[in-house]
């Protein structure tokens, strides 16, 4: 189905294609197609002539199933997949119109396992500013540090109070990890949040508090993508489905499914860690 869109209604309608606008959206992509190399030779088509658009303030579940291309869609919004094409505008600007750079500090992508780098938490937060990834538009804000204090302060606001600056990040737990991880990157202000299941592998209460920081950064004016394989968890503006090639909007769930689907998946993380238990091997949590 080359170019299809579905809406929550199920009427299927042709992808509009670059030359159109859909002006007052923060971020719109047109005629996105993905074409991946295979192993042993030849190529294959993973989608074709997607549309999507996101604003300021959304947040967007993107799900479906494993290996349909969800990662790769981000990656292709971002920038960062030579695979991919498409046209791509923020504020209504064309894509090409910013510096690969440029763009993917507006467009950030954050993907489902991030490097923290340096001696604490405090010089891994600093090391996009370290690289001065800031551009001219930003030239009043500090391009070398950022104070200990103003980190202190954001990872406070932000939840974070369990997490000593000075700390090794090889010491940080997997949570915490994800969340320092999220944290950096937000304090980069990025336009668009493009999160690639960063709450895999986490337990239930830390991939809450990762939901929260980023429902927090949409309430700040951030729109926010989330790849997510989990139950829902009812902070979603909207969602969409990824599957054979065609990207489809649903309807929310309503709080009460939501409320079923969270016990659900609850009880079945518990039944898992009692099977692993039972026969001596780790469940993975990755969901994918």
């Amino acid at each position: 189905m080359e170019g299809e869109v579905v809406s929550e209604t199920g009427n299927a309608s042709h992808a509009s294609t670059g030359a159109q606008t859909a002006a007052g959206h923060l971020f719109t992509a047109h005629d996105v197609t993905a074409v991946m190399p295979r192993h042993g030779g030849g190529e294959t088509t993973v989608f074709q002539g997607l549309s999507f658009h996101v604003d300021g303030g959304e947040v967007v579940d993107l799900t479906g199933p494993s290996g349909s291309g969800k990662s790769t869609l981000l990656t292709a919004f971002a920038r960062l997949n030579v695979h991919t094409s498409g046209t791509f505008a923020l504020d209504g600007k064309n894509s090409d119109a910013f510096t690969p750079q440029q763009w993917r500090i507006n467009v950030a992508y954050l993907p489902q396992t991030s490097t923290l780098i340096g001696e604490t938490v405090a010089d891994a937060i600093r090391l996009p500013w370290t690289f001065k990834i800031r551009q001219s538009e930003r030239a009043n804000e500090p391009k070398d540090m950022l104070s200990d204090a103003h980190i202190r302060a954001t990872l406070d606001r932000m939840g974070c109070q369990d997490i000593d600056l000075d700390r090794p990040p090889r010491d940080l737990s997997g949570g915490q990890a994800a969340r320092v991880s999220l944290a950096r990157t937000l304090l980069t202000k990025p336009r668009v949040l493009l999160a690639d299941e960063v709450d895999a592998g986490l337990d239930e209460e830390n991939a809450d508090k990762v939901a929260d920081l980023l429902k927090l950064a949409a309430q700040e004016g951030t729109a926010v993508v989330r790849i997510r394989h989990r139950a829902p968890d009812g902070r979603a503006t909207r969602m969409m489905v990824l599957k054979d090639g065609v990207l489809r909007e649903v309807p929310l769930p309503t709080a009460a499914q939501v409320a079923a689907a969270q016990r659900a998946d609850v009880v079945g993380a518990a039944s898992a860690a009692n099977g692993a238990s039972a026969d001596g091997n780790a469940t993975d949590g990755n969901g994918e």
